[in-house]
């Protein structure tokens, strides 16, 4: 393998950019964040805020970006469609390799290693996926903020501003949850809501999350956390009908949400060994393993 190549993974999905720089062996460098990229968040945003990732792993590191001697593995929200697969590649800079997959592939590969089991990633959006004693990859959610993504931030946030809304006009209580949830948003009444909601996107959406866990023994919230934790159920079933594979919730709402998963699922839960930016440094290393022939 080119000794002169760097390494790099990437977790990007649609609050944040993880990047993990890695030597051409794969040992670890440095790692950095930076803003989304997700690619329902657009293309040219998305390249932007992995440079400024890369940029940013370089500097910790004490070395120089160069796009020709860098390798990278991008796990990333958004892959299944296709068009916007082709345009990230297009635009892509002049790297020596580009591997991509779904930011749920490279958890996948950093939760369990590369060996079977099935994960539910759980962030900005959803998506489960299993690998199997052959090496096959399947999935289960991940259709997409507004209509899918069930469990995610996005999901309880959308969720969670309806609560708000009928605080407004006094369908339900205007108490500490209602408050907490209008203070994020900065409305005071009905049509300063309306404003921050023809606003909002699936970023937007998601910070409401952490609010619905603050309040996780209010009845709305304790509900809506009940009926995410059902959901992540039904993509395990889904994935593992023989209930035998290890299972591991994953991203930032994969713990706050563990305990809201039904009981028969509790035995099998296990923690992520690695997370998807990790993944990603996996990704890069067949990528690069490949180009090396």
């Amino acid at each position: 393998m080119n000794k002169d190549l760097f390494l790099i993974g990437i977790d990007g999905g649609g609050t944040g950019t993880r990047v993990v720089l890695g030597d051409a062996q794969g040992r670890e460098l440095a790692q950095a964040a930076s803003g989304p990229s997700g690619l329902g968040l657009g293309v040219d945003r998305a390249w932007q805020a992995i440079g400024a990732g890369c940029v940013e792993a370089f500097t910790r590191a004490g070395e120089s970006l160069d796009w020709a001697r860098c390798v990278l593995g991008c796990g990333l929200a958004g892959v299944n469609n296709r068009d916007w697969l082709a345009a990230f590649r297009a635009q892509a800079p002049a790297v020596a390799g580009l591997a991509v997959e779904s930011d749920v592939y490279t958890t996948l590969l950093g939760a369990h290693g590369g060996a079977q089991g099935v994960v539910v990633a759980l962030g900005t959006g959803s998506q489960a996926a299993v690998l199997d004693g052959n090496g096959d990859c399947r999935t289960a959610g991940g259709f997409g903020y507004p209509s899918g993504d069930e469990a995610s931030g996005a999901w309880l946030g959308l969720r969670a501003i309806v609560y708000a809304q009928q605080a407004l006009d006094g369908r339900v209580p205007n108490d500490d949850l209602a408050q907490a949830l209008l203070a994020h948003t900065g409305a005071h009444d009905s049509d300063s809501l309306v404003v921050w909601l023809c606003e909002a996107n699936q970023t937007a959406y998601a910070r409401l999350a952490p609010i619905v866990i603050a309040h996780r023994t209010h009845p709305f919230a304790a509900r809506l956390l009940g009926e995410a934790g059902l959901e992540v159920g039904k993509m395990i079933a889904a994935l593992d009908p023989s209930a035998s594979l290890p299972v591991a919730l994953c991203g930032g709402l994969g713990a706050p949400l563990r305990e809201y998963v039904p009981q028969i699922y509790q035995a099998r839960l296990r923690e992520p060994l690695a997370d998807s930016a990790h993944g990603g440094l996996q990704l890069a290393q067949r990528e690069a393993a490949r180009i090396d022939g």
